[in-house]
């Protein structure tokens, strides 16, 4: 039985496939690319075919010449043998090389091409998709698919060798090939029933696999592997993870023993069907209608007969399923980029970082129109087809270049929302989102993304050195670039004393830095970028007051002569914004600076009076607490 290893097809949806004729061209268009070399290998499989029913003749001319005792013949036809296993063994090389290329690339194609249209889709999209399920089409469903080269190219091979062997073993004696292949029905019979409980066992094997790679990638991730520690549960994953495993090993030995025995019954009804050969044969030596040599190519040619039979039988369920993963990969390809770029978009060039936002109405796509069912936690989710209720109203400001502009408000107010509509994360509802006087939906992504950086509240690391972390944002950056950057971030120092330096790797998620640390590498990554516009989101949240102040020193660094959009719960952190914007229910209801918001005695002073009015603090040697850093605005 030939399988896919890794591939796991759902019964259900298997039995509900159809050769859908479209699906096929489509996969088609894949292959085309290597049609000349598909033009070699049908030539070749059909020579294969040829060529595998001359040995039994060949061994019939040697086992006549020697039962007329034609030594001479004799040596003749074994260098004949010997000529023709060495030619079908070169052939099967060819053929397994021209194989292996059109399905390696065929993997390739399809595979980069499924890469490049995930990383294009929208954010959204991967905020409703499970990470492994979309793995899972990247790596086991396009390698379904490429078996469809092979079960097509298995299925004609077998066909040829089927139809080239009967016709051979008719010219040698029709009588024995007709009873030959009384057994074949027995044959196809118990291929039939035998391999189902197969394919269901090897099923429920991958499905044990992927449930023992997903506990395993979510425990052996440091998070995870943190948790299980945190919460003392070592012995009881252990005991878990040994339970998966059994009834994997139990699988694993009712599989291997199906297929032992389905072999061990194919074999021994592959033997009846030769011994009736003999049996003939033999019968027919004694009354001389055949010879000796007929009899041992009659017999070379029933081997051949029954191996291609045991393939047949299966290869509509094995072509079904490779088309299966198509459709599977075909249904990511076509899930809808719905930020796109216009064919005629412009480059925008030397940005000043002027940010106008004007009347902009936002709310979240509807699910079915960013995401697909199958690859949702939550399958149903993903037909739903109401957008979410409004999440901004009627927003507008205008940050010109090289001032501070903040944002504050409750949590779930929509700042950071708004942050994402100037990047172009999310496309408005209505309204427009203006970058030195252009819409950002008429530039081009890549001069758009040039043009702004992001700081985020949870900065993310590759699993990678530091200096590749930061070469992120500028590939050619030299090292000396490098160091001025984490300099100007105040990262420098830290870097140095580790015994790699800038190769030292940072781990899952930059897990072996601090989050002070993490911080300041997302700036000097910024910094390098050099973009026109920051934007700066809950930046210094959760860290501790020093390390706030040395982040607050990168940021000022970073902020310096650029326009910045800053989201802030520390009102400490934006006191001298050139203008502050609460936002409240997707809404602008105050703006101004510190100060005057502070004498509107409005949702900002109450914010502010909550976290900074305290009662005055006794006197200390050492006078008044220093006040926390704040990031002074570029002028």
């Amino acid at each position: 039985m030939r399988g896919y290893a890794g591939v796991h097809i759902d019964p259900d949806e298997l039995k509900k496939a159809r050769l859908d004729r479209s699906l096929i061209r489509r996969a088609w268009r894949f292959a085309r690319p290597y049609h000349r070399m598909l033009r070699f290998y049908s030539a070749l499989i059909v020579l294969a075919a040829l060529l595998g029913t001359i040995p039994p003749f060949i061994f019939k001319q040697l086992v006549d010449a020697a039962t007329a005792h034609q030594a001479h013949r004799v040596d003749v036809w074994a260098l004949a043998a010997v000529g023709m296993a060495g030619l079908t063994t070169g052939l099967s090389l060819l053929n397994r090389w021209f194989g292996a290329r059109i399905g390696e690339g065929l993997i390739y194609d399809l595979r980069v091409e499924l890469y490049d249209h995930v990383q294009r889709m929208p954010v959204a999209f991967f905020t409703r998709t499970q990470t492994g399920s979309l793995l899972s089409r990247l790596s086991s469903d396009v390698v379904g698919a490429q078996q469809a080269v092979g079960t097509v190219a298995t299925f004609v091979s077998d066909v040829l060798t089927l139809i080239a062997t009967v016709l051979a073993m008719i010219a040698l004696s029709w009588q024995v090939t007709v009873l030959s292949l009384l057994v074949v029905p027995f044959f196809l019979l118990l291929d039939r029933r035998v391999a189902r409980r197969l394919k269901e066992l090897a099923r429920a094997r991958m499905s044990l696999n992927a449930t023992m790679s997903t506990t395993m990638t979510e425990r052996f991730n440091i998070s995870g592997a943190l948790l299980v520690k945190l919460f003392g549960r070592p012995e009881k994953e252990a005991d878990e993870f040994a339970g998966q495993a059994a009834k994997l090993r139990d699988t694993g030995v009712r599989q291997a023993m199906v297929g032992r025995s389905l072999f061990a019954a194919l074999a021994l009804i592959g033997a009846v069907g030769t011994a009736l050969v003999y049996w003939m044969g033999g019968r027919s030596i004694a009354n001389g209608s055949l010879t000796v040599g007929t009899v041992v190519a009659l017999a070379a040619l029933v081997q051949r007969l029954y191996a291609p039979l045991t393939d047949l039988a299966s290869a509509r369920v094995d072509l079904l399923t490779a088309m299966v993963s198509f459709e599977r990969c075909f249904e990511l390809l076509d899930a809808p980029r719905t930020i796109t770029e216009k064919p005629d978009a412009l480059t925008l060039s030397n940005p000043t970082g002027l940010v106008e936002v004007d009347d902009v109405w936002f709310q979240y796509p509807a699910p079915s129109s960013v995401s697909i069912p199958s690859l949702t936690a939550d399958a149903p989710l993903a037909t739903n087809d109401d957008p979410s209720t409004f999440v901004l109203r009627g927003v507008s400001f205008t940050a010109r270049p090289g001032t501070m502009t903040a944002l504050v408000g409750p949590s779930g107010a929509g700042k950071t929302t708004l942050s994402h509509l100037v990047p172009r994360l999310y496309d408005v509802t209505s309204g427009t989102v203006r970058l030195d006087g252009h819409d950002v939906r008429d530039l081009t992504l890549a001069s758009l993304g040039a043009a702004i950086g992001m700081v985020t509240q949870d900065a993310h690391l590759f699993h990678q050195a530091i200096g590749e972390n930061l070469r992120y944002a500028r590939p050619d950056a030299t090292p000396a670039d490098l160091v001025a950057a984490c300099r100007a971030a105040r990262i420098h120092d830290v870097i140095a004393s580790l015994p790699d330096g800038y190769e030292t790797v940072v781990g899952d998620r930059g897990y072996r830095l601090s989050g002070g640390e993490k911080q300041r590498l997302a700036i000097a990554r910024v910094l390098l970028k050099d973009p026109a516009v920051i934007m700066l989101d809950e930046a210094t949240a959760h860290l501790d007051s020093e390390t706030e102040s040395l982040v607050q020193q990168a940021l000022a660094e970073a902020l310096s002569g650029r326009t910045s959009i800053v989201i802030a719960h520390r009102l400490s952190t934006i006191q001298a914004a050139d203008q502050i914007l609460v936002i409240d229910e997707g809404r602008i209801i105050e703006r101004g600076t510190h100060g005057e918001l502070l004498a509107q005695g409005g949702l900002y002073a109450e914010l502010y009076q909550t976290q900074y009015v305290r009662a005055p603090a006794e006197p200390t040697a050492g006078g008044p607490t220093a006040p926390t850093a704040e990031i002074s605005p570029a002028r």
